[in-house]
């Protein structure tokens, strides 16, 4: 019987082959570079190299890099919180699956933190749509994690303290090298919020 695949495979590129076509070729490119080893330190020709393609194609599908780092967000968006919300319902959908959920991620080899804040972190201050990407894929956090909550006046507010928090774990999980005491914070703030009102 095959291993089952591991559940953070979703938040994981294609394979990159030939077959593909050029622009995923240079888009799953991009995105597992990006990732692993930031935007900045990811140059085009490393992108165009690695995907196989000319220049020439490169910049026919993406006229610039802030338009492939765009479509690089745009991807993990969309593939992080298909996964968050995988986790959270193998973990049982409430509050407290935030900890466990989060542990599947923040504990893996290829964890090189949340790529949204190491992009606005690099790029921010010179390509707006970045925060804004950023600020985007955390209201939708935001929203998942309000979802979880018992009905209360302070729901959103404690979605959102929620989502802080988070980020605290995920850049405290980065520097330690080490996701426990990220974790166990999380899961403290989680026991720490009121049943609901």
């Amino acid at each position: 019987m095959p291993a089952s695949p591991s559940p953070l495979s979703a938040l994981l590129p294609p394979a990159v082959t030939p077959e593909l076509p050029a622009r995923e070729r240079i888009l799953w490119t991009a995105y597992a570079l990006f990732y692993r080893d930031g935007v900045r330190a990811t140059g085009i020709d490393k992108v165009i190299a690695e995907a196989g393609v000319t220049k020439v194609t490169f910049y026919r599908h993406f006229p610039s890099k802030n338009d492939l780092v765009a479509a690089f967000l745009q991807e993990r968006h969309v593939r992080w919180m298909a996964w968050f919300d995988e986790a959270l319902q193998r973990h049982g959908n409430s509050p407290r699956a935030l900890a466990p959920a989060l542990g599947e991620w923040l504990g893996d080899a290829g964890f090189r933190g949340c790529a949204f804040l190491n992009t606005s972190a690099e790029l921010g201050a010179t390509v707006p749509e970045v925060c804004a990407a950023a600020l985007e894929h955390k209201d939708d956090v935001s929203a998942r994690i309000q979802a979880l909550l018992p009905p209360s006046r302070q729901r959103a507010a404690h979605a959102r303290l929620l989502c802080m928090v988070m980020d605290g774990a995920i850049a405290r999980a980065l520097y330690e090298g080490s996701p426990h005491a990220a974790l166990a914070g999380l899961a403290h703030a989680v026991a720490l919020l009121p049943a609901g009102r």
